[in-house]
């Protein structure tokens, strides 16, 4: 799944912001368009020996080597093995490329900058979190991807990928 072709070209980029929304169990969480590559189906995951706790394994995408993210564990939701039926979220951070596992990638949404509710003012020590926006059905978590691992996480994980 591509994601741009979601995008409706009668916004201003400018004025508002476009997210992916992603579901874990029944809550929905979203990343910013900008960071994210694309949606595939869930595909055998090869684990990685030395990598980080937050780390699934790995996944071959077209000749590259992805880490996956066990989003699950960072966020204390319920373990669960990635099922066929899940999705990953193919990512970028501003070291390598990741994938997410997630039970589905739902759309794309826009939102004006206006609408995003600073974590703090909500709770403190959110870190992984840029913001969350109120919906009519209830609220959307966006995550910073920036902040989601930590620094020996990443020098493990670049450890455990060679």
């Amino acid at each position: 799944m591509v994601l741009h072709s979601y995008l409706y070209d009668g916004w201003p980029v400018n004025d508002y912001d476009q997210l992916v929304v992603f579901t874990l169990d029944e809550h929905r969480y979203a990343l910013s368009l900008s960071v994210v590559e694309r949606a595939v189906r869930m595909v055998e995951i090869t684990p990685l020996p030395k990598a980080p706790e937050i780390v699934l394994g790995a996944i071959n995408l077209a000749g590259r080597i992805v880490p996956v993210l066990n989003i699950r564990k960072r966020f204390q939701l319920n373990e669960q093995q990635p099922a066929l039926g899940d999705h990953l979220l193919i990512a970028r951070t501003p070291g390598r490329t990741v994938a997410l596992a997630v039970d589905a990638v739902d759309s794309v949404v826009q939102r004006s900058p206006d609408e995003v509710i600073a974590p703090p003012t909500i709770v403190p020590g959110l870190e992984y979190l840029a913001g969350v926006v109120k919906l009519a059905d209830g609220m959307l978590f966006i995550h910073d991807l920036d902040r989601f691992l930590s620094l020996e996480e990443e020098e493990a994980l670049a450890t455990a990928i060679g």
